[in-house]
């Protein structure tokens, strides 16, 4: 698995064992919103902030991830969905890992919504793509969220422990889930999932302060980092944002 291990390192910082990544596969779900016009753009701003990767769909690569400044690592994402459709919740594959590996993926993503109506599918294109990384070595990255109607709070620790645990068991290298609300609670979530977890940013915050208290709390429960979209890309200064990040993130360990 050395390929595996290679392809890692260029997501997660060597030094501090930590990550921070900007999905900016918002496109596909909800089309072209501010943040996302200029995508190269962005890309370089979140680059000369600090970010350890970024991630996207397989064709916003070739213009999207090549940026004049600092290098960053790449994650393909292989599932999608839009909001257009009758059921947003249910994920399908739009790429293969043998496809991001001929695009020069450091690693790949997949998004699983844990007590959905097609949860089935989603773990079964799951089982597929764990394996066919396996085969080849590729990191994978998991998206793993609550959302359903058995689901009564998708911040729940009892529910977000169960679906970190799920990507893990599945074969996930890097869990993502929600921040629970504290860290007391969310080291339940860190302590039941083998793998590194780090939070979702969730929803545009109304401040800086709001979103860094929570990356602290994650990473004072023992979390791996973080994989924030709109809270950086839609920021009014991505690259202090995500320098701002790094402080805690990472520490001295830059």
């Amino acid at each position: 698995m050395i390929g595996k291990r290679i392809r890692l390192q260029r997501i997660i910082n060597r030094n501090s064992q930590k990550t921070i990544i900007v999905p900016m596969d918002h496109g596909v779900t909800v089309g072209p919103i501010h943040g996302l016009i200029d995508f190269a753009g962005t890309v370089d701003k979140v680059a000369s902030g600090g970010a350890n990767a970024i991630l996207m769909h397989k064709g916003l690569v070739e213009s999207g991830h090549r940026n004049s400044g600092k290098d960053i690592g790449l994650i393909v994402h292989l599932s999608a969905s839009t909001v257009l459709s009758p059921d947003s919740n249910a994920k399908t594959l739009v790429c293969a890992v043998d496809e991001a590996m001929i695009l020069g993926a450091d690693a790949v993503s997949i998004h699983v919504n844990i007590g959905a109506n097609t949860e089935s599918e989603m773990l079964h294109n799951m089982g597929l793509v764990s394996r066919a990384c396996r085969d080849w070595g590729m990191p994978l990255f998991a998206m793993m969220y609550t959302r359903g109607t058995k689901i009564k709070n998708e911040y729940d620790a009892k529910v977000v422990k169960h679906a970190a645990r799920v990507g893990a068991e599945l074969g996930a290298d890097i869990v993502k889930v929600n921040y629970t609300g504290s860290p007391e609670s969310f080291r339940e979530v860190v302590e039941g999932c083998p793998v590194p977890v780090v939070i979702a940013g969730g929803e545009k915050m109304e401040s800086d302060e709001e979103l860094l208290d929570m990356v602290t709390g994650a990473i004072q429960a023992g979390g791996a980092g973080v994989s924030i979209g709109r809270n950086v890309f839609q920021h009014d200064d991505p690259a202090d944002i995500v320098c701002k990040i790094s402080k805690i993130v990472h520490g001295d360990q830059r």
